[in-house]
């Protein structure tokens, strides 16, 4: 069996910066942040001299192919790694042929020497090393620009994985983020292009995730509750912290003896179903996304093995959670794209933006909207190419001035990560279609009725702020009627007949939208299973239902005996 390389990975969101004291490009720091992170001026300026010196060795200035961009990024050390890793998820940004490169970036970094390893640790514990492991295997696992494991056995006999950072590393990082920031704050300033803020975005994702992604303690207490997560599921596990040994800079966990699903021969040869593997590991992941809202951010194949008969997820620096809110938008737009509904999916961009977020262009919103459907909501699950889809749904907020939260970004990315494992080594298990399958069986009767009374409480509150945005401008307009500064430009074409036969209309369609509120809502209240009851109803639903029918036989009526009356004349 062969343990997989172990990486390390940025942590989940955390609050930002921007309130924070910082420091600038050649100085302007402020006391809070040069102490906790050990910043100079002069630190600043020695790293900018790299910094150029790696720039100009790669030749920046005539220009860089995908692999000189790379090879540039994992030079120029851990902070750029991960800044080549967010923009391998931003073709907003970069070419494609560039995003696809960067996103080869999790290799192998140099191993750091087995007695740095010894120092951090003796540091941390404050005490000889083996007074708390009996033995520490001198190769390591797996060697990242953050970090380096090593399998090693406890003074208690348990076998177990220490994930030491490099050290100076988190200076290092913080030096590069605060250079960065200062660079995008400025530069957005100077030149006011969508190209400037989106990097400015990437600089404020990188700054959010700083301090988790260099404070193993995140990932502890990830650990911790995912490990919690898994006790719900009989083929889902991950490694057990040992918390009491986990510091800011060391986590010691379970060390699993398993195969990496980037060994399919290897999975197949010793009996297990490649096929159940991606099915389970995908619907698990739905789970993880829609129902739960905490997952796991960065599943490549070194991230996942399977250990007896159990698909486990390891490296929990990088998770990702999505409150309910979120979730459900996220279910909406699904299903409308299933069902080509761009009017649907505008409303769900437009709740990720918020209860006030307005659009300049809506008609034009919808007519991407719809390019957009008929692109991708036409193709079989099969053929559906998930990443160029998140793009250009990114791309197209980004046009019409919609903010897509982070936490969403995340999901995206993770979900192409896991497609990509899918696709390279369980190539006959399709993620789209499992997931979709998954949200068809949560939805009960009792989730629908939930869902229902969600979308209709939100439509009132929308429907509320209209009616007070209604009134505020007719207050305007009756002030400017009193002053004498409103006109009306009103012009009637045709008689009077055509009139009374449009507010027929009206009144007749206003009915049946009655009618058929009236019968959707008792059906709801029929599924919810409320009290009391009458032959089998609730009350509530039955007098709907009653009203719905003597109003259903009203129009009827109405339609019959104004088409007699008619065809008399």
């Amino acid at each position: 069996m062969e343990r997989p390389t172990t990486s390390s990975s940025a942590g989940s969101a955390q609050p930002s910066f921007a309130d924070e004291e910082t420091i600038g490009l050649l100085g302007g720091r402020r006391q809070s942040m040069s102490t906790r992170y050990h910043l100079t001026r002069r630190g600043a300026v020695r790293r900018l001299v790299q910094i150029a010196k790696i720039a100009n060795r790669f030749d920046v200035l005539h220009g860089l192919t995908p692999i000189k961009m790379r090879l540039m990024f994992e030079a120029l050390g851990p902070t750029f790694v991960k800044v080549g890793q967010i923009l391998s998820m931003r073709s907003e940004i970069l070419p494609q042929q560039f995003c696809d490169e960067l996103a080869k970036l999790r290799a192998n970094a140099d191993p750091m020497p087995y007695s740095t390893v010894i120092e951090v640790l003796e540091r941390e514990y404050g005490r000889p090393v083996d007074e708390v492991f009996e033995s520490i295997d001198p190769s390591p696992l797996g060697s990242a620009s953050l970090s380096q494991v090593h399998r090693a056995t406890l003074v208690g006999g348990e076998d177990v994985a220490v994930k030491v950072q490099r050290p100076g590393v988190r200076e290092t990082m913080a030096q590069d983020v605060a250079i960065m920031r200062s660079i995008a704050s400025t530069a957005s300033k100077v030149v006011r292009k969508p190209q400037v803020v989106d990097l400015r975005g990437v600089v404020e994702e990188l700054w959010e995730t700083f301090e988790a992604e260099t404070d193993f303690r995140v990932e502890t207490r990830n650990l911790v509750e995912f490990k919690r997560f898994c006790g719900d599921f009989a083929y889902m596990d991950c490694p057990k912290p040992f918390t009491a040994l986990c510091t800011e800079h060391v986590v010691v966990m379970d060390y699993v003896d398993g195969i990496s699903v980037s060994r399919p021969d290897l999975l197949t040869s010793e009996g297990y179903d490649l096929s159940e593997i991606g099915t389970k590991l995908v619907d698990n992941y739905a789970t993880q996304i829609l129902d739960r809202g905490f997952f796991h951010a960065d599943p490549h194949p070194g991230n996942i093995i399977v250990s007896e008969g159990h698909i486990v997820l390891i490296d929990l620096g990088m998770t990702g959670r999505l409150n309910g809110r979120i979730r459900s938008v996220l279910r909406d737009m699904i299903f409308a794209v299933a069902q080509k509904d761009s009017p649907r999916l505008a409303d769900g961009l437009l709740r990720f933006a918020g209860a006030e977020a307005e659009v300049g262009d809506y008609p034009a919103l919808l007519a991407d909207l719809d390019a957009i459907v008929q692109e991708y909501g036409t193709v079989d699950l099969s053929d559906l190419d998930l990443a160029a889809f998140l793009a250009a749904i990114t791309q197209m907020a980004t046009r019409h001035g919609i903010e897509v939260p982070s936490s969403v970004t995340t999901v995206g990315r993770a979900l192409v990560t896991l497609e990509g494992t899918l696709d390279e080594f369980i190539p006959n298990v399709n993620m789209i279609e499992i997931i979709s399958k998954h949200m068809a069986a949560s939805r009960s009767a009792s989730s629908l009725a939930s869902d229902e009374l969600g979308r209709l409480g939100s439509e009132s509150h929308q429907a509320v702020h209209g009616l007070l945005a209604a009134l505020s401008e007719s207050r305007v307009a009756a002030r400017m009627l009193t002053r004498g500064q409103l006109r009306i430009n009103l012009e009637l074409v045709g008689s009077r007949e055509p009139m009374l036969l449009l507010s027929d209309m009206v009144n007749r369609l206003t009915m049946a939208l009655i009618v058929v509120g009236l019968f959707v809502g008792s059906s709801i209240v029929y599924f919810a299973g409320m009290k009391p009851v009458v032959f089998g109803i609730p009350l509530i639903g039955f007098l709907g239902y009653v009203v719905a029918f003597v109003l259903s036989l009203w129009i009827v009526a109405d339609i019959y005996v104004k088409g007699r009356r008619a065809r008399r004349q």
